[in-house]
């Protein structure tokens, strides 16, 4: 019993004994330093800091603010040289008060450095809390000074915002004092009232292929320029050659004998998408059942003309009087004042009335013209009360024709001599679009031509008068 317990004894003097040689070989590793001893070190700033205060508070929206315009770095800096003094808006005052126009201009990309100066003003950098109110102008870390004052029952006040929380956060590196709304300095309301006004929007010509010219068959350079009494730079007869054009092949103009676009197939389709739409049955009903304008505008699209319709709804249609359609031709000239010899889109019309302000477009009832503007967001054709707006967009805008709703019907100056001059202009339409089925019914115009022929003892060609 003894020999195994004394084997056992020298066994474990051995082994520790081989323990404490490998400790003495192995080498030695560096102490990692404390995790709140390098952080302090290396940041500067510490879990009491006015800044952290900031982040953690119920000022959610100001913290954001400050984590999207890259201030944190600025204020740490601005918290490790003195104290410091912010005033923090209400949630509210950035979230539902503040302008979403603004809000949206101080979240652009673009307008960094804006939304830096707006919050920068908003940081003193000096401790002053309520007990040491001056009422004086102070500066800001943005450069700007803001007004401080006090009124005799205790009210502090910062430029046109009323202090509701004062000495909100203490901490020994600042203090925070809620204020009721956002400051805005005067550089910033510049800047804002300058992207928003018409007058700083500029064209910008579109970078896309290189242009070529025709008559050299060579990329256009801007030319160099020429004094006074130099030749010219290309010689008469390459000046005069009619060059290959690099534009598409146009579509087959009138006379050219290649009809191989079939209109009438294309009128059918407009007229049935007119039905299908809602709203212009009875300029449908017009179109087929009491003039040949279908036909006639059929052919023009054959021989490669387009076209674009104001097409009124039968709303604006039924405000039409029988004075206004018993006189012969009536229908026609009505219909032909609403047809543009253009191609014409919404954006494309929008576009031009919002350069030139006002564009003339010429009609297929000569020599009267429709007179476009913008107004309200959208196109007004004519003036007064016999103005219409441009309601239902692009109805139809396949091949080379084009419908465009108004909410009106349109008459040229001539007809429209007994309406008072002081007529106010009209409003838009509450509703800029309409989707609803209205019933398929014959147009004031068919009544009326029916009722003529009654009267005058002819029998109608029309089938629908019987």
């Amino acid at each position: 019993m003894g020999a195994p317990v004394h084997g056992a004894l020298l066994f474990l003097v051995l082994l520790l004994a081989g323990a404490a040689a490998a400790e003495e070989t192995s080498p030695q590793e560096p102490a990692l330093p404390s995790a709140g001893a390098g952080a302090g070190a290396a940041a500067g700033i510490n879990s009491n800091s006015v800044l952290v205060a900031l982040l953690d508070s119920h000022y959610t929206e100001l913290a954001e603010l400050v984590e999207k315009a890259l201030l944190l770095q600025t204020l740490e800096d601005a918290v490790g040289k003195h104290n410091v003094t912010i005033f923090a808006p209400r949630n509210e005052a950035l979230e539902r008060d503040l302008d979403p126009e603004f809000k949206r201009f101080l979240l652009e990309p673009r307008n960094l450095k804006s939304l830096q100066a707006l919050l920068l003003y908003h940081v003193l950098p000096s401790r002053l809390p309520s007990a040491s109110w001056p009422a004086a102008s102070h500066p800001t870390l943005s450069g700007d000074e803001v007004e401080l004052a006090a009124a005799g029952d205790g009210a502090m006040r910062v430029g046109h915002a009323a202090v509701t929380r004062p000495d909100a956060v203490l901490r020994p590196d600042g203090v925070i004092h809620g204020i009721e709304r956002l400051l805005v300095p005067r550089s910033v309301q510049e800047d804002f009232n300058r992207r928003r006004s018409l007058a700083a929007i500029s064209a910008v010509l579109p970078t896309g292929a290189p242009e070529v010219d025709p008559r050299t068959h060579r990329l256009k350079k801007p030319a160099p320029p020429v004094p006074p009494g130099a030749p010219p730079v290309l010689p008469i007869w390459d000046a005069m050659a009619p060059g290959p054009s690099i534009a598409p092949a146009p579509a087959p103009g009138p006379g050219s004998g290649k009809h191989h676009f079939d209109g009438h197939s294309q009128v059918k389709d407009f007229i049935q998408t007119l039905l299908l739409y809602g709203g212009y049955n009875e300029l449908a009903d017009i179109l087929v059942n009491l003039t040949s304008l279908a036909t006639e505008m059929g052919r023009l699209v054959s021989e490669g003309y387009v076209l674009t319709v104001l097409a009124p709804n039968d709303e604006a249609m039924a405000r039409l009087t029988t004075d206004q359609l018993s006189e012969p031709g009536s229908p026609e000239n009505i219909l032909y004042y609403h047809m543009i010899p253009e191609y014409q889109t919404e954006e494309s019309m929008y576009n031009a009335v919002r350069r030139f302000g006002k564009v003339r477009y010429d009609t297929l009832r000569l020599p009267h013209k429709v007179v476009a503007r913008e107004a309200d967001g959208s196109v007004k054709f004519g003036q007064g009360e016999g103005s219409a707006y441009l309601f239902d967009p692009d109805i139809y805008t396949d091949g080379r024709i084009s419908v465009q709703g108004i909410d009106a019907v349109l008459l040229p100056p001539d007809d429209t001599k007994a309406a008072p001059t002081g007529a106010p202009d009209r409003k838009p339409p509450a509703v800029t679009s309409t989707k609803k089925k209205s019933k398929l019914r014959r147009g004031k115009l068919l009544e009326a031509t029916c009722q003529m022929a009654g009267i005058l003892g002819q029998r109608s060609r029309f089938a629908s008068c019987q």
